[in-house]
């Protein structure tokens, strides 16, 4: 592997205390979760006591209130948070931004009384979350989902199958959008299911390209019956609080993305340094030092965009389009950034000596998965020209 460090990346943050938690994340990647991280992929290991460490250390609850355990950072803060973690192991990075998205319907929708009764345990207390929406046969059409919540006196039984859930089998509750009333998305409402309720269970975790260590899992619900103060909202404000929560949580991928992107980028520039061929460093070849240069200002421009578009989300002012822009061409960026890493590696690239295969396979999943890319160029469509004619 090449000796040469990269360099921390220099970030603008607003506050001491966010250059102090970004200098403790740095801290705990180093130390915990890089040098584990090629080992634990290749053999498929979810890494469950470090994700404990992280809620000792606060990094499970950022963006939410501290009276309820969470940080009290703005996004901006956050998601630099989530592009170290991802450098270090996408696994971790991706993993705290589903816990993220778990977390957000009861922090955003839910009463003082679910706020109080749920959230220290969830941002502070160990837990892990994981977020079903998708379906089998509904993923990118959301509101057509099948799963149903039925109610049966002061409690909803709740009977379908919930796919793609990153977590799924191993998080210690899940927030699930169930059908209670029409077809459609209005007639979608949210629920916080316990992890253990019985009869919840998962599938065998689907064996997959890249994030190896990340278990994506059906869940199975079958005639769960959860209290009704576990539902989240009206009935009917599901899909809506669906979509809210993951306008969040695709600035949260596209920060994963970069991240990705950075720790390639290190790996390429660290190698064509050291490489020789034909007396000299490969790095001194122009055509390899425009590609290091091409994909440095792809994650520059990146990591810009999701900052952009965090900082009008901590100002309350509208970030949908902003996001689903973020999202699209961050991944798209580190999908790029990867794939020119493995070229610049040559044949080492395409072994598993090197990390570079590996950010490539991971890489790929970022531009499918909370919204595949095509359906944010729909987002982005619609905020400029309006929605598609009938």
């Amino acid at each position: 592997m090449p000796d040469r460090a990269p360099q921390p990346v220099d970030r603008q943050l607003p506050t001491d205390e966010a250059r102090d938690l970004i200098s403790l994340v740095r801290d705990i990647a180093q130390r915990e979760i890089a040098p584990k991280a090629a080992e634990e992929e290749d053999a498929g290991h979810f890494p469950r006591d470090l994700f404990a460490l992280l809620s000792d250390s606060g990094l499970l609850g950022l963006p939410y209130d501290a009276e309820y355990g969470g940080g009290d950072q703005p996004y901006e803060v956050y998601l630099q948070v989530l592009e170290e973690l991802a450098a270090a192991r996408l696994t971790v990075g991706l993993g705290v931004s589903v816990h993220t998205l778990a977390c957000y319907a009861p922090a955003a929708h839910g009463t003082k009384e679910q706020q109080v009764e749920h959230l220290p345990a969830m941002l502070g207390g160990g837990l892990l979350g994981g977020y079903c929406l998708s379906e089998p046969s509904s993923g990118s059409d959301a509101a057509s989902l099948r799963t149903k919540a039925v109610r049966d006196g002061d409690d909803w039984v709740i009977t379908g199958t919930k796919a793609w859930i990153t977590h799924g089998g191993i998080a210690d509750f899940y927030t699930v959008m169930a059908r209670t009333g029409e077809e459609g998305p209005r007639g979608i409402t949210a629920f916080l299911v316990p992890g253990d309720a019985a009869g919840l269970s998962a599938a065998a975790p689907e064996k997959k390209m890249g994030l190896k260590g990340s278990p994506t899992a059906q869940i199975h619900l079958d005639g769960v019956r959860v209290p009704d103060a576990r539902r989240i909202g009206d009935e009917g404000q599901g899909f809506a609080i669906a979509l809210s929560a993951l306008d969040s949580g695709r600035l949260g991928i596209a920060a994963c993305a970069i991240g990705l992107a950075q720790a390639a980028l290190d790996e390429a520039v660290a190698y064509a340094t050291e490489r020789r061929q034909f007396g000299r460093p490969i790095a001194d070849f122009q055509g390899l030092r425009f590609m290091l240069a091409d994909m440095a200002t792809q994650i520059e421009a990146g990591r810009a965009l999701y900052l952009a578009a965090a900082r009008l989300r901590d100002a309350g002012r509208p970030f949908a389009k902003q996001a689903a822009m973020a999202k699209l061409h961050c991944t798209d960026a580190a999908m790029r950034v990867t794939t020119d890493a493995v070229q610049v590696l040559g044949g080492y690239g395409y072994t598993a000596d090197f990390p570079a295969e590996r950010y490539m396979r991971e890489a790929k999943v970022l531009q499918i998965v909370e919204g595949t890319n095509q359906i944010q160029r729909m987002v982005i469509a619609r905020h400029l020209a309006g929605p598609e004619t009938r």
